[in-house]
């Protein structure tokens, strides 16, 4: 049994990079559908469940610092790579199809929640935001919300079941709706010409980009992220404070903002910001998981099925959109996915249209990761009033 804070945070890192060595290496179709992230979350929840460490005060101590500190770091290095001069060159139907999305999503969260409230506990209002700002963004948005609204880890749980669960099933419905898209597009009298030109240009563009991570890359990238960590904290007490923005918030709403600044600098030219920010991301979901426990997720099937009526709803919603807007298959779908699957999966369904469209996907899913924490907070604010 683990009972100091060091070995704990050693332990969990050393597992957290095995589970990504395994994915990386091994050829099992099992992380063709639970990602490395979910497993890590998983795991070490059952560690937790069978009591592999002890919550003494000084491993409670351990998380509580690491966990506050590299929280606005990550999504600091997160944002840099959300460049609003390129996500603006993708045009005006692109970008009406990617909030068409969004605000689908939130709808879906928002009609779910009231239909589904009565089999819910009172606070799973905040698991729902936390959901919506990763099927906005991504899981460092999720991590963000939980932080912003302190969501207690145990919830999260669910949170993981769905965004694991009901995304696969949707990233297979959408690669099997790609056959479908010649008539999805005559039906919707959508023009995929200009599609196709900027799909060319953003690939030409990123051809350009210095690719190798060197030592100084790194450490400026560390210094200046936990320094924005540090400051984006000390300046969040003197904002004002409410039952809903307080210190916690203030901070990611402020680190969200240097992001986003800093991202149109050339501190956004320096190699290295994802890999560092996955190593931040991928810490703190396992710091998440080590507080949780599996006797805790009792109602997890109505959860699926929720999830389920959300993406319906999104579903239904985005089909509506494209017939108003005249928006082809290629771009309602990478958009849905941008928002729901994030990064790591918008550049896979691009590229099953045409190899030329990944950069457009890499780009609607950096959006989401800039309106992802915020979304998330403005659903989770209109679900605590019902």
């Amino acid at each position: 049994m683990i009972t100091k804070g060091f070995t704990y945070v050693a332990f969990l890192i050393f597992f957290a990079s095995m589970l990504v060595l395994a994915e990386k290496k091994s050829k099992l179709k099992l992380f063709n559908y639970l990602p490395a992230i979910v497993l890590i979350y998983f795991t070490a929840m059952l560690l937790s469940t069978v009591g592999f460490w002890q919550n003494t005060k000084e491993i409670t101590s351990a998380y509580k610092a690491l966990k506050d500190n590299l929280l606005p770091a990550m999504i600091f290095l997160m944002l840099l790579r959300c460049d609003l001069r390129k996500i603006l060159k993708l045009g005006p139907k692109m970008l009406i199809g990617f909030f068409s999305a969004t605000i689908s999503i939130m709808i879906g969260f928002i009609v779910t929640y009231m239909l589904f409230k009565g089999f819910f506990e009172a606070d799973t209002w905040k698991a729902f935001a936390a959901l919506c700002g990763s099927w906005i963004g991504g899981t460092g948005n999720m991590v963000a919300v939980q932080g912003a609204l302190n969501i207690p880890d145990a919830k999260l749980g669910y949170t993981l079941l769905m965004d694991s669960i009901n995304y696969s099933i949707w990233v297979m419905f959408l690669l099997w709706a790609v056959s479908f898209s010649p008539k999805f597009n005559k039906w919707t009298k959508s023009n995929t010409k200009l599609i196709d030109e900027l799909g060319a240009q953003l690939s030409k563009e990123e051809g350009k980009t210095r690719k190798e991570i060197e030592f100084v890359d790194i450490i400026v990238l560390l210094g200046l992220s936990l320094l924005v960590s540090a400051v984006s904290m000390y300046l969040a007490p003197f904002l004002p404070q409410s039952t809903f923005f307080q210190g916690q918030t203030w901070s990611i709403l402020i680190v969200t903002a240097l992001g986003i600044i800093f991202a149109m600098t050339p501190v956004a030219k320096i190699p290295g910001s994802t890999a560092l920010s996955n190593v931040m991301l991928y810490t703190i979901v396992a710091l998440i998981a080590s507080r949780a426990n599996f006797t805790e997720l009792t109602k997890a099937p109505i959860y699926i099925i929720a999830g389920f009526v959300i993406l319906g709803i999104h579903a239904l919603l985005s089909v509506l959109a494209a017939k108003i807007f005249k928006l082809d298959l290629f771009t309602c779908g990478v958009a849905s996915l941008a928002n729901i699957g994030g990064i790591a999966s918008a550049p896979i369904l691009a590229a099953a249209y045409s190899e030329a469209l990944v950069p457009i996907g890499v780009l609607m899913a950096l959006m989401g990761y800039i309106v992802g924490t915020g979304g998330g907070l403005l659903v989770g604010k209109i679900l605590s009033i019902l």
